[in-house]
């Protein structure tokens, strides 16, 4: 038995000996893997985000191939692990890597299916690539019939943000304003409320043009950190 398949036998050892069934009920109900819900059919060990960060942290020299492996785990903490290493490897890598790993996550989009699952990676994952490269994929990501990949294309622009780079946010933010889903009125309003920390008149701009068009959720969140009596005319439809 190699080094590397010894050491990820380990891993998959101590995330299961971690494992918390009474935790694991509250997940299950927490993030809705109901029949029908956005996360139907989920499966949690009950092993809290702390745990793993420790257990990411003593196991960074896992190679990739091993990563994705556990990427396609059944289980909702392995797969969130996986990412957390790969938010990791990202950080340290040199560009080559970088594209291998960034490759790797958009070819495996379809194990990245809960919201802290996208919001613990594509930002310092897909927007950390994309700096200084071409914003285009995130446009063909953010139309997709796949929910966490739209999620994944917003947020991501959390990276560019973070550099004081509004553009890609407010664009997709108007692409998404029919989105019907509610975790992507979060996610937008989000972004843009980010915005608005940053730049109070760009997000203001923003809705003077397009707040009656928000959903209410978006907007909530948007205007989260305004005064009290700016909020309540927002939502009046009075600004």
């Amino acid at each position: 038995m190699t080094v590397a398949i010894q050491t990820f036998s380990a891993l998959r050892a101590q995330v299961k000996k971690l494992a918390d069934p009474i935790h694991a009920r509250i997940l299950v109900r927490y993030f809705k893997t109901g029949s029908g819900q956005y996360a139907e059919g989920d499966r949690f060990l009950g092993i809290t985000v702390p745990k793993l960060r420790r257990l990411a942290r003593s196991h960074a020299a896992l190679p990739l191939a091993k990563v994705l492996t556990l990427l396609k785990s059944p289980w909702h903490e392995e797969r969130l692990l996986a990412l957390l290493l790969l938010v990791a490897r990202m950080q340290k890598a040199q560009a080559n890597e970088q594209g291998q790993i960034y490759r790797a996550y958009l070819r495996h989009t379809r194990y990245i299916n809960n919201w802290d699952l996208v919001d613990v990676s594509a930002r310092d994952i897909v927007g950390a690539y994309l700096a200084q490269r071409s914003r285009a994929p995130l446009d063909k990501l953010v139309v997709s019939t796949n929910l966490w990949q739209r999620r994944i294309a917003v947020l991501a622009t959390f990276h560019f943000i973070r550099c004081h780079e509004f553009a890609d946010t407010l664009r997709l933010a108007r692409k998404l304003l029919r989105d019907e889903h509610d975790l992507m009125h979060k996610a937008v309003g989000w972004m843009l409320r980010e915005v608005g920390k940053r730049d109070r008149a760009v997000l203001e701009g923003f809705l003077r043009v397009y707040a009656q068009r928000m959903p209410r959720t978006m907007l909530r969140y948007a205007i989260e950190h305004f005064p009290k009596a700016q909020r309540q005319a927002y939502l009046r439809g009075e600004s």
